[in-house]
């Protein structure tokens, strides 16, 4: 079958094991040195490794792979106590996936293991909505009530302030490498969460730069990097800044940028700006 699965780039892997403990399933182990994935059926396809990956190494792609298997996963997880099996259910409620949830509760109960609190059938009545995770899982899938923010009141100013968008299409996906506003731009690659994020995005990072929006988690990656690595290349690009979330898939974008700015031959500034879930610039001002 066709589905998203990780990829691990083996070049860029240096072994240093960081997506194992992030990787409750046990799809990833370390052989000969280098990060791999020991089966299809082990990978859920969700990605939580991916941030955790100092070189970029991990991705995700769309491949015809051995169907995910809950019940053999949540078998060997299982065998690796309690605080594991926690982790793995979490990763799967952050996630939404109420299926496999559902396989791995009726593989506990059948088995005689004792359900971590907060999975027992009787805290989730039939059709009602998975609750959304207080820890562990994926941070960048976990739900968030930021109290009072979407109440705002505060008067926005004596006028609107313009928008500082200056060309279209905006996303990467659908910009060409020969795009005549990419030559002698400054370009802003920002992942898709930060314009909803940060109240001060189009003053403070938008103005004056040409905008180029994806996700490292959710879209093609490798097409990402080939395409952004055409576009430094075949254009004047004088300077790039990457604007991204705190959360741990966010950094991919950033890892993106530094690899296709490699593969173009060229010598461009690059600057990051991290922001935080709440909007807050985190290390810049």
């Amino acid at each position: 079958m066709e589905r998203r699965i990780i990829r691990i780039d083996e070049e860029r892997c240096t072994g240093c094991a960081l997506c194992i403990p992030n990787c409750p399933e046990g799809a990833i182990q370390i052989i000969e040195g280098k990060a791999r994935l020991v089966g299809d059926l082990l990978c859920d396809g969700l990605g939580a490794c991916i941030g955790h990956c100092p070189e970029g190494a991990i991705t995700i792609e769309t491949r015809e792979a051995e169907a995910y298997d809950e019940r053999k996963v949540v078998a060997g997880i299982v065998r690796q106590g309690p605080a594991v099996l926690r982790a793995h259910l979490e990763h799967l409620r952050s996630h939404g996936q109420r299926a496999y949830l559902g396989e791995a509760l009726a593989y506990l109960a059948e088995s005689g293991v004792p359900i971590p609190a907060g999975f027992t059938d009787s805290q989730r009545p039939a059709g009602h909505p998975l609750r959304a995770a207080q820890s562990g899982g994926c941070p960048g899938s976990r739900i968030m009530n930021f109290n009072g923010a979407a109440a705002c009141t505060d008067p926005p100013g004596p006028e609107a302030r313009p928008s500082r968008l200056g060309q279209w299409p905006v996303q990467l996906e659908l910009v060409p490498p020969e795009a005549p506003f990419l030559d002698g731009a400054d370009v802003l690659v920002a992942a898709d969460c930060v314009p909803f994020a940060y109240a001060g995005f189009h003053e403070r990072l938008l103005r004056g730069k040409v905008c180029l929006v994806g996700c490292p988690k959710l879209d093609d990656a490798e097409r990402h990097l080939e395409k952004l690595a055409a576009m430094f290349e075949r254009n004047d690009v004088r300077s790039v800044t990457t604007a991204y979330m705190e959360v741990p898939c966010c950094f991919g974008m950033v890892k993106l940028v530094e690899e296709a700015i490699a593969r173009s031959g060229k010598r461009i500034p690059l600057e990051t700006r991290k922001l935080g879930v709440k909007g807050e610039p985190m290390g810049w001002s």
